[in-house]
C-alpha cells in the first residue's frame, strides 16, 4: 500500500455482506468485477466503486483519506459500513 499523505485504505468486506453484493451485481459487474456502490461510515456517504478480491473470495472498499478524516479513521481501527450497489439504471 503507498503510504503518501493521499493514500488510500482498503476494507474488505464481510463474508455475508459479499455475497449479497455479489448476487445483486450477477452479471453487472464493469471492469475487473467492479461494481459500483453508495458507501456509508459513521455520518459520511460517498459513491464509489468496490473490487472483486478472488484471494479473500469478497469485495475491497477504498475509502480515501477525506473520509478517514471525517470520521477520524486509522489504520487497523474497526468500523461499521453499510454498501448498497447499484445495479439498476447504471
Amino acid at each position: 500500500m503507498y503510504e503518501g499523505a493521499g493514500a488510500w485504505h482498503f476494507l474488505t468486506l464481510p463474508a455475508a455482506a459479499a455475497a449479497r453484493v455479489h448476487s445483486a451485481a450477477a452479471g453487472k459487474s464493469k471492469t475487473w468485477g467492479s461494481v459500483r456502490v453508495t458507501a456509508t461510515i459513521g455520518m459520511t456517504r460517498w459513491k464509489t466503486s468496490i473490487f472483486r478480491d478472488r484471494k479473500h473470495d469478497s469485495y475491497l472498499l477504498p475509502v480515501k483519506a477525506s473520509v478517514r478524516a471525517k470520521e477520524h479513521l486509522r489504520a487497523g481501527d474497526t468500523v461499521e459500513i453499510a454498501v448498497v450497489a447499484e445495479v439498476d439504471g447504471d
